[in-house]
């Protein structure tokens, strides 16, 4: 299955070698973690294989590699998962693994995607996910697309030297704008 943009698609994430290796190359860049993964553990190929089936096989999520148009070149994942159908709603998570595509769009129409089969395929209600405070860039475009914060984890994550928040955001289907 395949969800296209002007410059990215979305397709649906295999529990097969060339996805795991993929993500797990991700996985391990603490650069590319370290403002996603609260613990920047070094994980083994069983470890990444094991998350990448949880996320392809289990009825309540959908992953998703984000593929450059131009080139098919994978460049992040995305997903939906913890997906409550009965209250309509599900977390969302997005990666952008190859740092080459930061900071270039790429994020904001691979997660526009996402919002869009979220609100009008699977008709959910609201969507929400978690964000550590010092990842500007993140709330920043969370923010454009209509997310707002909904509270937080005071000092929940030690980084740098540091204590960080980890903020709670969600969007309302009424709120999104596409």
């Amino acid at each position: 299955m395949f969800f296209s943009g002007e410059r990215i698609r979305l397709r649906k994430m295999s529990s097969e070698d060339e996805d795991v290796s993929i993500y797990h190359k991700w996985r391990n860049d603490i650069e590319v973690m370290q403002f996603t993964n609260p613990s920047l553990d070094v994980f083994t190929y069983a470890d990444t294989e094991n998350f990448v089936k949880g996320i392809t096989e289990s009825r309540n999520s959908k992953g998703y590699m984000i593929e450059e148009v131009r080139t098919d070149k994978p460049i992040g994942i995305t997903s939906l998962i913890n997906i409550d159908y009965g209250n309509r709603n599900a977390e969302c998570i997005i990666d952008i693994g190859d740092k080459d595509y930061w900071s270039k769009g790429f994020g904001r129409e691979a997660f526009s995607l996402l919002l869009d089969f979220a609100f009008n395929e699977l008709n959910l209600h609201k969507v929400y996910l978690r964000v550590f405070s010092f990842n500007e860039r993140a709330i920043k475009l969370y923010q454009k697309l209509g997310f707002y914060e909904e509270g937080k984890l005071k000092e929940q994550l030690y980084r740098d030297g540091a204590w960080h928040d980890v903020v709670f955001m969600g969007l309302l289907k009424r709120n999104y704008k596409e």
